[in-house]
This record gives structure tokens, sequence and C-alpha cells, in this order.
């Protein structure tokens, strides 16, 4: 094993994925890798992780982003007052996909009690850098919320965001309060959400 999959194997199992977790995230990280078409730096989907922070800090602001989907600019500083649920997804990323239901049904439930959510497609293979088919994917997913297109990982980088899918939960005052990697855990996340939301 490699010195980079070593370390993110210690970094997943840092994360409390657990042994099965970590060998699947690096053995599908490793799968990708070797087709010589991915564009993102050091991306893995995984299955599922969460924390439920008591405060990690302000959620950064969105950087580098070309285009938003659905929505004029957004900024963090300026949604501050509703609680922001930050999505890092990509269209073609199975685990993305999974998850995709309850992240539009948050929005149709939650957006008018103060829940906004901000879905920064970070791609991971160059068709998904495509605008056009980019917005395919938010009709096939009926995906009404903000979706900024950060192509340059500029944004992804500000979070510090190695995996998709990954959500950053903060509350009113853009502290981020719980943070989930991979699938799963929907439940979880809804009381994190409702919570905040109280």
């Amino acid at each position: 094993m490699n010195t980079t999959l070593l370390r993110r194997r210690q970094l997943l199992l840092s994360l409390g994925l657990g042994v099965a977790g970590a060998v699947a995230a690096i053995a599908h990280h490793h799968s990708r890798d070797t087709s010589g078409q991915s564009t993102a730096p050091d991306g893995v989907a995984v299955t599922g992780a969460s924390s439920l922070l008591s405060r990690q800090g302000e959620m950064p602001e969105f950087q580098g982003i070309s285009q938003w989907l659905n929505s004029p600019p957004l900024t963090v500083a300026g949604l501050k007052g509703n609680a922001i649920l930050v999505q890092f997804w990509t269209f073609a990323c199975i685990n993305c996909q999974r998850t995709l239901p309850h992240v539009t049904r948050w929005h149709q439930q939650y957006a008018a009690q103060g829940l906004t959510i901000v879905g920064v497609h970070t791609p991971e293979f160059a068709f998904e850098r495509e605008v056009n088919n980019i917005q395919t994917a938010l009709e096939q997913h009926h995906i009404t919320y903000p979706v900024p297109i950060d192509n340059e990982f500029k944004t992804w980088k500000a979070y510090n965001n190695r995996f998709w899918p990954h959500l950053f939960l903060a509350d009113r005052d853009g502290v981020v309060r719980y943070d989930h990697i991979g699938e799963g855990a929907y439940d979880e996340t809804e009381q994190a959400i409702r919570q905040l939301l109280s």
C-alpha cells in the first residue's frame, strides 16, 4: 500500500469509518484513479460517517465559483440568520445520487422554516464540468435549491473536503455544528436540522 493510500486509510479510521469502510473507500478511489479520467484532487466516495459537533468554527465562504444554478450568487455571510446545509456532490457519483432524494426533501420541508441548502457541485470527471450536463442532472433529480459550480475545487479546498458526498450543517450564526460523510444517517441528519431550526 503506497503512502497516500495509507494516509487516507488512517484518516478514514480516525473518522470512525472502520476497517471495512476504509478499505472500500480506498478500493473505490484506486479503481477510479487507474482509469486516467479523474480530475479530482484526492477525492473519495464513501458510504458514511458523521459527527455532531458542539462547535467546529465558522463555515467557510464559497470560493472560485464559476456559475450559480437555481440562484443568484450567495455568500455564507449573507445567509446568516438561516441554518445552512452545504452539500458537496457530483452528479455521476452513485453515493451522491442515493442521497439526493433526502436532500431535496429537506429543502422542500424546511426551507420555509429557515434552512438554506447549497449543493456545491465539484466534478470528478471532465464530463461533470459541463454546465448542460449539470443542468440535466438538476432536472432529473428535481433539485431546485442553489447549486454553485466548483470546477476549480476552490470551495472544496476551503472546506478541507476530500469526500463525495459530504454534508456540512451550520447554525443560524454560520457555525458548523454537524457534518456527515457519505450515504446514510438520514434520520440523524434530519434531527440535527430540526435542532438548529428550533
